[in-house]
């Protein structure tokens, strides 16, 4: 979800504006998932840089998910949206993983969409983490190795192959975002910047996607070069 510092020069320094508007963003893109028929929305919140930015805007950005968490708990079980959160914990405060854990137990039984905030994560780390884990066992079946790759999060949640990656802003990488995962997923970028994308934006990108899978089933697949895909959307994600 990235564009928040761009967003608005007026603000000069401050992002704290944009990371509000963001929220609100999030919120829509919550929303229009749901109404979607999404299976799986991946929302990466905060990537593991995100310490390296000025103490008052990091503490901004964690107490705006706290607060989307308190506020939005409720609103995504009356939708039947389960909320989990996935990453490291250790640098979070107690305020914080109270509110997570309540978010996760009150959405628990939802059987809706799912909907996953990714925070304090990097992608590099958990593959380094888990190779080192398995040195011993060099034939690790590739299956095996992406299911303890999950262990290395704070739930063990497996997320399976993403189908869609959505990325705003002006840049165009992955950014340590699901690197794994990520493998045979149709990329999509837009210039929208985080604050301002709605339904709208969301919406282009999966008929962009719908397009592009429209004639997978002509292609010829030879070895790995094509992966087998789902006929349902199933795990898009917004970055």
């Amino acid at each position: 979800m990235d564009g928040n510092g761009r967003w608005d020069p007026r603000c000069g320094q401050s992002r704290l504006p944009a990371h509000v508007h963001g929220a609100d963003a999030v919120r829509a893109t919550v929303e229009a998932g749901a109404r979607a028929g999404i299976e799986t929305l991946t929302l990466y919140a905060i990537s593991a840089p995100h310490w390296v930015r000025s103490p008052a805007e990091a503490g901004a950005v964690l107490r705006l998910l706290s607060r989307f968490l308190l506020t939005e708990t409720h609103h995504c079980v009356e939708q039947s949206i389960r909320i989990s959160v996935i990453g490291r914990s250790d640098w979070l405060g107690n305020g914080l993983l109270r509110a997570i854990e309540h978010s996760e137990r009150l959405s628990a039984a939802a059987s809706g969409m799912h909907l996953r905030l990714v925070v304090d994560y990097s992608a590099l780390d958990r593959i380094v983490q888990e190779a080192l884990r398995n040195d011993q066992h060099p034939n690790l079946a590739a299956e095996n190795f992406r299911r303890r790759i999950q262990e290395v999060d704070r739930t063990a949640l497996s997320a399976g192959a993403v189908d869609l990656l959505i990325r705003t802003g002006v840049e165009r990488r992955l950014s340590d975002f699901m690197l794994w995962e990520l493998a045979y997923a149709e990329l999509y970028f837009t210039d929208c910047l985080w604050p301002d994308f709605d339904e709208k934006h969301f919406q282009r990108a999966l008929e962009d996607y719908a397009r592009r899978r429209s004639g997978f089933g002509m292609l010829v697949a030879t070895g790995a070069d094509v992966a087998p895909r789902p006929a349902k959307l199933r795990a898009p994600v917004a970055s």
